[in-house]
Parts: C-alpha cells; sequence; structure tokens
C-alpha cells in the first residue's frame, strides 16, 4: 500500500470522526437538578465536552481539506496558523 493510499484511508476515517463528534456536539446537555449537589459541574463539564467536539471537528475538517489539496496537486489555502505575541513581533 502506498502512501497515497494510506493518506486516502486516513482522510475517510477523519470524515467518520467528525461524525461522531457531529453526535456528540447534538447531545442535550443534562438537566439541571436541585437537590443534585454536582450538577453544576455536570453542566460545566457536558458545555467544556461539546466546546471541545465542535472545535476538534473543525480542526479535522480543515486538516482534510488540507490533506486532500495536496493528494490533488494543490497549493494549500492561506495558512491561518495563530501566532503568539513573540512569533508576531519576531520580524
Amino acid at each position: 500500500m502506498d502512501n497515497k493510499q494510506i493518506k486516502e484511508q486516513i482522510i475517510k476515517a477523519g470524515e467518520k470522526a467528525v461524525l461522531q463528534l457531529i453526535k456528540v456536539a447534538k447531545e442535550d446537555i443534562i438537566k439541571y437538578d436541585a437537590d443534585d449537589e454536582l450538577a453544576a459541574d455536570r453542566l460545566k463539564n457536558a458545555a467544556a465536552t461539546k466546546k471541545l467536539a465542535i472545535f476538534d471537528a473543525f480542526e479535522i475538517l480543515k486538516r482534510i481539506e488540507d490533506e486532500k489539496d495536496l493528494l490533488e496537486g494543490n497549493e494549500i489555502k492561506n495558512k491561518n496558523t495563530p501566532k503568539g505575541f513573540a512569533e508576531s513581533r519576531s520580524k
């Protein structure tokens, strides 16, 4: 199996992972129960999990697009990588 076939399989796996992350993001957040002392923590954790699932899905999709472009011989479009304070002022 050559590298191109391996990358195509990775892309398919990434697309499948994105679909699973969408399912996580669509799940209902647990309902608040006044008698439960840990309800606020659970709500916070559920919200953080959804946020992470959404950001991960977008990150995976971006990487899939980049890899597809590379496989097709296209140049990667505008790489918007965040820079820290020092990196942005180092020029």
